[in-house]
Parts: C-alpha cells; structure tokens; sequence
C-alpha cells in the first residue's frame, strides 16, 4: 500500500489549523459549591471528621490489637485535609 506523503502533510496542517485551545480548569459554574466543600473539609467540619475517624480507628485498633485501624484513621485525616489542594492542583494544572 501507497501512501501519499502530500496528502498525509496536507491532512496534518488541516487537523492543526483547526484545532482548538484546551482551557483546563476555567469554568466557574460549580466554583461555590467547591469553595464551600474545601472550606467544610479543611474547617471545623473535617477537622470534626478526622478526629472522630481517628478515634474509631483507636478503637478498633484496641478491640483487634493491632495499629494498622489507628493508620487507616490517620489516613483519612489526611486525605480530608490535603486532598483538595491536591485536586484542585492537579485539575487546573496549577504547580
């Protein structure tokens, strides 16, 4: 099979010339209801949140004799913190 290298030039300049920019991270429709949600897991609510995990996981860890209920609780208290910062990075692109 032939192929045709002006015909395969002429269909790349046009697939470019017709593309368009990708704008990552700029609709704001939904950003008060982000803004609110952040708020609530980086506030009082998820620092309510991570404590009451953390003390489940103590719990459990005391009724099974093991740490690892403990970890899975300080990992939540984690995540509940960091993870919007961490989303909000990675969806607009921002360092």
């Amino acid at each position: 099979m032939k192929v045709n290298k002006k015909a395969v030039i002429a269909a790349s300049l046009l697939s470019l010339a017709l593309a368009t920019d990708a704008m990552a991270g700029t609709d704001t429709t939904f950003s008060s209801i982000y803004t609110k949600l952040t708020l609530w897991t980086q506030g009082t609510l998820g620092q309510v949140i991570s404590l009451a995990a953390f003390l489940v996981g103590l719990g459990a860890g005391v009724v099974n004799q093991s740490i690892v209920a403990v970890v899975i609780g300080i990992s939540i208290a984690l995540a509940l913190n960091y993870a919007p910062t961490i989303i909000g990075g990675i969806v607009t692109g921002l360092a």
